[in-house]
């Protein structure tokens, strides 16, 4: 079955209890089971292509690949993990979409994003001999006059995939991309600084092992304080203490960038 961007069905969203009981029939070829999850997942979807604006391709073809990413985290969803289904289908959806731009092989860039990427990219190279260090987005957005936004937007979207797709975080043998978690709807989502893609690689890399283990079992693997302070070694209330440093810190970096 085909899916629209355009008339996606109005329904409510299904509870972790639901989902696991609509997953646990799917994976026993219940038809009924596997189409009911993705109409009720088909905004997860939408809000993960919404990631990918910028990549030159077709919104309806990408939101065609990501139903296809959502329907095989369906049926390798593993229910005895203590992982809430959206974050893996989240990563699943990014997966696919990522293998067929790559498969694509070629990002299509539109004529402006390609010269501002070009400006951006020779101030930057002017910059780093003048002064001997690579220049803040806030200073490319000074010497060359287009917004952080802008000069951001460009250089995703001429270094798609890498840039995007940089590995951030490695825990057995599982990566964690920048973009796994963009489209995550995490119940502490409102604690974290709206980050864009490109700063964000930079601030996680500025953070020593534990903080960046702290930030990723806590935002990108849904665990509670109480479950990382086992993990750590060390008192939830530490935790706690931990976690709001670390994102006032990451706020602050961001705010210097």
């Amino acid at each position: 079955m085909e899916y629209s961007i355009i008339n996606l069905p109005k329904v409510r969203l299904l509870s972790e209890e639901e989902t696991r009981h609509y997953i646990k029939k799917a994976q026993n070829n219940d038809q009924k089971a596997l189409d009911k999850l993705v109409e009720h997942n088909l905004r997860l979807v939408l809000k993960v292509i919404n990631r990918f604006k910028s990549s030159g391709y077709d919104p309806q073809d990408l939101f065609q690949i990501g139903v296809i990413g959502l329907i095989k985290a369906i049926k390798n969803f593993d229910l005895d993990r203590g992982v809430k289904f959206s974050t893996y289908a989240v990563s699943r959806i990014i997966g696919e979409i990522r293998l067929h731009i790559r498969d694509d092989g070629i990002i299509k860039v539109s004529r402006s994003l390609k010269k501002i990427a070009n400006d951006v990219r020779k101030k930057e190279e002017e910059l780093k001999k003048k002064n001997n260090c690579s220049p803040s987005i806030l200073e490319l957005s000074k010497k060359t006059g287009y917004s952080k936004e802008e000069i951001v937007q460009a250089l995703e979207a001429n270094k798609a995939p890498t840039s995007i797709y940089e590995t951030v975080y490695e825990d057995d043998g599982s990566e964690l991309y920048v973009v796994d978690n963009l489209a995550n709807e995490s119940k502490d989502e409102e604690k974290i600084p709206d980050f864009n893609k490109i700063l964000l690689v930079d601030l996680l890399k500025k953070l020593d092992e534990r903080s960046r283990k702290i930030i990723y079992l806590r935002y990108f693997e849904d665990k509670t304080q109480q479950e990382v302070a086992d993990e750590i070694g060390v008192s939830q209330v530490q935790i706690s203490r931990l976690e709001k440093k670390i994102l006032h810190k990451l706020r602050d970096n961001l705010e210097e960038s």
